[in-house]
C-alpha cells in the first residue's frame, strides 16, 4: 500500500486532472514551460554542480554531485511522450540517481516532437552516445544509460542500436516506466484507466502519433518491445501498478528474458508512473537506493560513493 506522503501526493495529481477537464487544452509550449508529471518540480540540489556541453551536436549538461567518479557516467533520458520534459523536470532524479551510484551524469536534451518527429530523438541518442564514447574517449563498459517513461524507451532503443552498430555495449541500464510500445497494445493500457492519476489513454495515443508522424509504431527503435533485444546489458526495470504503462515494462521484461538479458522488475503495488520522481516519498527514496546499488553492482569503482 502506498505511504501516506505518496497517498497525499496522489489525491494532489487527481484534484489537479479534475481541475484541468474543465479548462482549454494548453499549447505545447505551455506544457513544457510547466511540465510537472510527478507533481511539484524540485530543483537541482544546490551542491551539483552544473556544465553545459554541446554532445555530438546535442545540447547536454554535465551533473556532479560531490564525491561522484568522474570515470564512471550515468547517460540520462528524461521522459515527457517525447514532446515535453528537460532539465527542469528530471534533472533532479537524474542527479539524485548519479549521487546514489556514485557516477557523474550526461543529461541529454534530445529533440522533442511534434517538431523534431522520429527518429530525431534515436538519432540525437546515438549522437550523444557517440560522443561520449569516441570524443570523450569513455569506456562504454564505465557507461550506465537511465530514462523514465520515453526516456526509459529512448534508452531501450539506444542499446539495440548500439549493438546492431557492433558497438560495444553500456555495463547495465536503469528503465523506470518506460515506453516501449507505441501501438498501445499492452492490457494495462485499458485494465489499469482508473488507477492512473497521470496518463489517459487518449493523452498516450496523441503522444505516440505526434513522434511517429506516420512512421510504423512497431518500428524497434520508436517500439522497441518488438525489437530483438538479444546480447542487451543488464536491465532494472521499475513500475507501479497504477500506471498505464505497466504492461510495456511487464511484457520488456519478459521478452529480454526470453533473449538471454538479465533483467530485474521491481513493481510498485499501487505507485503510479515514474514515481521515482516524487522526492519526499518513501517509494522515490527506496527506489533510489535500490538503483544506486544496481549501479555500484555493474559499474564497481574503489572512490568512494555518495549515499542519497
Amino acid at each position: 500500500m502506498p505511504s501516506a506522503e505518496m497517498r497525499q501526493l496522489l489525491d494532489t495529481l487527481r484534484e489537479r486532472r479534475r481541475i484541468a477537464e474543465g479548462q482549454p487544452p494548453p499549447t505545447v509550449a505551455e506544457t513544457r514551460a510547466t511540465f510537472a508529471p510527478g507533481g511539484p518540480v524540485h530543483p537541482l540540489p544546490p551542491d551539483v554542480r552544473v556544465r553545459d556541453v554541446i554532445a555530438g551536436g546535442v545540447p547536454a549538461h554535465w551533473l556532479d554531485a560531490p564525491g561522484v567518479d568522474r570515470d564512471r557516467v550515468l547517460v540520462f533520458f528524461h521522459g515527457g511522450g517525447y514532446e515535453f520534459g528537460s532539465i527542469r523536470s528530471d534533472g533532479e532524479l537524474a542527479a539524485r540517481l548519479g549521487r546514489a551510484g556514485g557516477l557523474r551524469v550526461l543529461f541529454a536534451e534530445y529533440r522533442l516532437a511534434p517538431e523534431h518527429p522520429f527518429p530525431a530523438a534515436i538519432d540525437d541518442a546515438v549522437a550523444v552516445w557517440r560522443w561520449l564514447t569516441h570524443d570523450e574517449g569513455v569506456e562504454a563498459g564505465s557507461i550506465a544509460v537511465a530514462g523514465d517513461s520515453a526516456g526509459g524507451g529512448l534508452a531501450v532503443a539506444l542499446l539495440v542500436a548500439t549493438r546492431d552498430a557492433g558497438e560495444a555495449l553500456p555495463a547495465a541500464a536503469v528503465l523506470m516506466s518506460p515506453t516501449v510500445d507505441l501501438t498501445g497494445s499492452g492490457r494495462s493500457m485499458t485494465e489499469r484507466v482508473d488507477d492512473d492519476v497521470i496518463s489517459t489513454p487518449a493523452l498516450l495515443r496523441r503522444l505516440a502519433e505526434d513522434y511517429l508522424a506516420g512512421a510504423d509504431p512497431r518500428t524497434p527503435l520508436a517500439s522497441p518491445l518488438f525489437a530483438d533485444l538479444a546480447g542487451l546489458p543488464p536491465l532494472l526495470i521499475h513500475v507501479g501498478t497504477a500506471d498505464l504503462l505497466l504492461s510495456d515494462a511487464e511484457r520488456l521484461a519478459d521478452a529480454a528474458r526470453d533473449s538471454g538479458v538479465d533483467v530485474r522488475l521491481e513493481v510498485g503495488e499501487g505507485l503510479p508512473h515514474v514515481y521515482q520522481l516524487m522526492l519526499g516519498t518513501p517509494e522515490a527514496a527506496d527506489a533510489t537506493r535500490r538503483i544506486g546499488a544496481f549501479l555500484r553492482e555493474h559499474l564497481p569503482s574503489t572512490s568512494v560513493f555518495s549515499d542519497a
